[in-house]
């Protein structure tokens, strides 16, 4: 299994819109989340470990945030050729087994994932209310075969402090996972 670090989107880049359909089939576009005071964007996939490693708790951070105002959005770019447990149908049916409460979305064509310079699944990207890019960067420092527990820590700290009207630290580390499978 090899690591693809995400690539780090400069500070303050204005979120990419876009307009991708949902699990059912349903169009959803960022414009449907302006008003929030934070928008997360997850770049993630279904058949990737690092992802696996984290869904249980990623869904209940997802849920806890999002009483709280937090736009989440989860975004599937993967090529579903090579690739047939990213299929839309197979979306559906974890978003289900995992109680997803945000929108999983289907990138077909792969630009939003550009967009964004996605790198990797799972990939993390906090915007402010402003869409103003806040954060990029790990969930927490758990990886498969790593003994640190999936606490979701840094994620936390960055959406707190948003939350909270405050600066987030530039300190930030990549995400890690397994590389985007592109067309």
């Amino acid at each position: 299994m090899v690591a693809t670090a995400s690539t780090m989107l400069p500070l303050g880049t204005q979120a990419p819109g876009f307009g991708l359909p949902d699990t059912n089939g349903k169009l959803v576009s960022l414009k449907d989340y302006e008003g929030a005071p934070a928008v997360l964007v997850i770049f993630m996939c279904n058949h990737c470990p690092y992802v696996i490693h984290i869904i249980d708790h990623l869904a209940a951070l997802a849920k806890e945030y999002q009483k709280q105002g937090v736009a989440v959005i989860g975004i599937n770019s993967n090529d579903v050729q090579n690739y047939p447990d990213d299929r839309p149908e197979m979306m559906a049916k974890l978003a289900q087994q995992k109680g997803f409460t945000f929108p999983y979305l289907y990138d077909e064509e792969q630009t939003v994932a550009k967009a964004y310079q996605a790198a990797c699944t799972p990939d993390f990207f906090v915007f402010d209310s402003g869409m103003k890019l806040v954060y990029r960067g790990q969930m927490d420092d758990s990886r498969p075969g790593n003994d640190s527990p999936v606490n979701g820590k840094d994620l936390r700290i960055a959406l707190d402090a948003v939350l909270l009207g405050e600066k987030v630290s530039n300190h930030q580390k990549p995400s890690m996972g397994c590389n985007i499978k592109w067309k």
